[in-house]
């Protein structure tokens, strides 16, 4: 059965899986928010909201088991209600990218998921190398046929800020700056081309993209690039750049990275950050691409993919874990009593007063 939040049987449903339709055959009983089992495993072309062939529910499942319900009626298009769930996490993916002083880290993940039994392996990674000339690594998140197409386009692509010029490529620009603006223009190459056709399908133009490397004639730089082409810089207050599933790596990346950072503690920082992201989200999956680059060198060697069978990060995996184990036991649990410690827990705050417990009906909140 499928679990959508309507407490009546539906017969048939549509369910959307990460942008595809498939056809469940009914009758579906939905008593509350939960899980799905799919019933059949025939894919529809019905991508709009109207229309459903006789549909009398449409469900559509989102990113890491989060459902959004919507009552399909037969007067040509579906009324939508929504229920209240949580919203929509819109990246399956993790890259991180870090500037230093000495070089540059790249790390990303290759998992793709296109709904729970269409989960793929495609690298979000890619290396532009010119030796003694320039190097550069572009990494993508979001939607993989636009990045893919972003990535097939930035080959060939021309800015040009007048008429009659040569034109910037990312092969000739004298700047990272002017290969980022490259870089921007084949984005929006890409929305004029597809854009209409996925909003007409009810998919957004959703990737975000981290290219960073270094041109003959300037020092390293790093860019995040946003879906409409623009761009923002690391700064040594800012020295890395994520995209995708973010949240579960950067505490470690908070604590540890500056501008001084050594190149190799970098890259075991940034491991760390992707392995703290594989255990805690399933949308995030093995293997793992990473280049470290050394500054002014304009080509690396130090280019490899880990599975997981790689020695190294089989022990960072593992010491981790239990040296995370080891510090927390080593802190001294809270007193609530009254004992004897060092470090009170139940001391006054400075500025606020304790919380306020309500005990009648009568009492106001404020």
């Amino acid at each position: 059965s499928l679990v959508c939040g309507w407490s009546e049987p539906c017969q048939p449903v549509l369910v959307r899986a990460m942008g595809f339709w498939r056809t469940v055959a009914g009758p579906v009983v939905c008593p509350a928010p939960g899980m799905a089992n799919f019933g059949c495993s025939d894919w529809s072309d019905h991508v709009a909201y109207g229309g459903f062939a006789g549909a009398a529910c449409v469900c559509e499942l989102v990113a890491n088991s989060v459902y959004v319900a919507k009552r399909a009626r037969q007067r040509g298009h579906a009324r939508r209600y929504t229920l209240g769930f949580p919203a929509e996490t819109k990246h399956m993916t993790y890259c991180v990218a870090i500037k230093l002083n000495a070089g540059l880290v790249f790390l990303s993940d290759s998992r793709t998921n296109a709904g729970l039994d269409q989960i793929s392996t495609f690298r979000k990674m890619i290396v532009y190398e010119k030796p003694n000339d320039r190097f550069m690594v572009l990494l993508s998140a979001g939607n993989l046929s636009i990045s893919q197409s972003i990535r097939e386009i930035l080959q060939i692509e021309r800015l040009k800020d007048k008429e009659g010029d040569e034109g910037v490529t990312i092969w000739n620009a004298k700047s990272m700056f002017d290969a980022a603006r490259v870089l921007g223009s084949a984005i929006r190459r890409v929305q004029e081309r597809d854009g209409a056709a996925l909003k007409s399908a009810g998919v957004d133009f959703n990737v975000s993209l981290i290219f960073g490397g270094q041109i003959q004639g300037e020092g390293m730089r790093l860019f995040q690039v946003y879906s409409a082409g623009n761009f923002i810089e690391a700064t040594p207050e800012t020295p890395y750049f994520q995209v995708g599933e973010s949240k579960y790596g950067k505490p470690v990346l908070d604590r540890v990275i500056t501008p001084t950072t050594p190149l190799d503690e970098a890259a075991k920082c940034a491991l760390v950050s992707m392995d703290s992201t594989l255990k805690s989200n399933l949308s995030v999956g093995l293997p793992l691409d990473m280049v470290v680059y050394e500054v002014n060198t304009f080509c690396t060697e130090k280019v490899v993919c880990i599975d997981e069978n790689n020695p190294y990060f089989q022990m960072m995996h593992n010491n981790w874990g239990k040296k995370l184990r080891e510090v927390f036991d080593s802190i001294e649990d809270p007193m609530w009593d009254g004992g004897t410690t060092t470090v009170p827990l139940m001391v006054p705050s400075a500025r606020s007063l304790p919380l306020r417990k309500i005990t009648t009906p009568d009492e106001k909140l404020i």
